[in-house]
Order: C-alpha cells, then structure tokens, then sequence
C-alpha cells in the first residue's frame, strides 16, 4: 500500500480548483491503492516565512540551537518528514501574480535544506529524495501553456525545478488553464482537466 501526501495552497478555498483536482488525483490514488493519505493545507496553515533562526539552525549542531532555532528547525523537519514518508505526492498551486503562491514557496524554502534533501557532488547538486511520484496541479486564469502569455508563466517550470532539485523528477502535470476567459473556457478547462486525471488513474489502478 501506497502513502498519499497532499500539499494544497490556493486561498481560494472551495472556489479552488488547483485544490479540487489535486485532492480528486490523491483520494483516487487512495481508494485504488487502499494506501493512506496526509493532507497539508498551506493556505489554512501557512508556513512562517523563513528567518536567521531557520539558517543558522539548521547548521547547528541539534544540543547549541537555542529554542527559537529549536522551533524553526522542528517546524522544517515537520515537512520534510512528511515527504520521506510519502510515495505518492500531489501538490495544488493557484497562479498568483503570475508564480506560486507564497505558502507554497514558504514550503519549499523550509524543505529545501542541504545535506537532507539535496547534497553537491563532482557533477553538481544531487536531490535526495528520489523514489517517488509527483502529480503537479496548476491552475492559472489565462492560458500559459502555449501562446503569448507562454514566457509569463513563473509557476509550473519553476515548481519542476524546485521539485527536480531535491529529487523529485518524476512528475506529470495537470494544467487547468483559462479560467477568466468566459463560462465556455471555465468549461472547457474543467472538462480537460477531469479526462486527464481519469485517464491517469487508470494508469495508476
């Protein structure tokens, strides 16, 4: 049986469908896995922006951390041992000004942490935790896939390269795209995004 790690960030709640879909690919992968599934909701409970405690923490050894460090490394740890223990992870952004939202980036600069997710070798970084699957749900309100507004988006290559580099490569995208466009785009969008998350839990059944 398969561990299910949803991370989800959209402030939009139930008016998300970063969210919506993210959570229809991890409870259709649990109910054909019969595996278990954590949720964290970043928007419900955003991560503290990281500060000097969080640096200078997680370079010292564990018994000279003083308690503020103590909390800021508990609170990075807390994340990262919720990656470890998945084997599957899907994670929901919402473009905000054209890149992830802040909880979201907040996340990943608390779990991206040397010598624990990455590490630097004789040909570069190395990301350390390797052996998982990664659903990917973006949900912008123009359409960046393709076209003009192509080189605005800041969000999904930015999140394959932060997901890439500490060693999660292998990813598939779901884009739900266009959503300010007029009822027929909405449509359009939501239909897209339903076959596509059909067509990958058949795979993944």
């Amino acid at each position: 049986m398969s561990h299910i790690l949803l991370v989800t960030s959209s402030p939009r709640e139930a008016d998300s469908l970063s969210t919506r879909f993210a959570t229809d690919i991890a409870e259709g992968i649990q109910a054909r896995s019969g595996g278990s599934l954590s949720v964290r909701d970043l928007a419900a409970n955003p991560p503290p922006h990281i500060t000097s405690a969080y640096i200078q923490g997680r370079v010292a050894s564990p018994e000279d951390r003083t308690p503020e460090q103590v909390e800021a490394v508990e609170i990075a740890q807390q994340f990262i041992d919720e990656l470890k223990a998945a084997d599957v992870i899907v994670i929901g952004s919402g473009m905000i000004n054209f890149g992830l939202p802040s909880p979201l980036k907040a996340w990943f600069d608390h779990v991206t942490w040397p010598r624990v997710t990455f590490g630097y070798g004789d040909t570069g970084p190395k990301g350390l935790l390797t052996g998982k699957k990664v659903y990917l749900v973006t949900a912008t309100g123009g359409v960046f896939s393709e076209g003009a507004w192509a080189p605005f988006d800041f969000q999904t290559n930015y999140l394959l390269h932060l997901l890439g580099f500490i060693g999660l490569t292998d990813v598939q995208v779901v884009r739900v795209e266009g959503t300010v466009l007029g009822p027929d785009a909405v449509n359009a969008a939501v239909a897209n995004a339903e076959a596509a998350i059909s067509a990958l839990l058949a795979k993944a059944a």
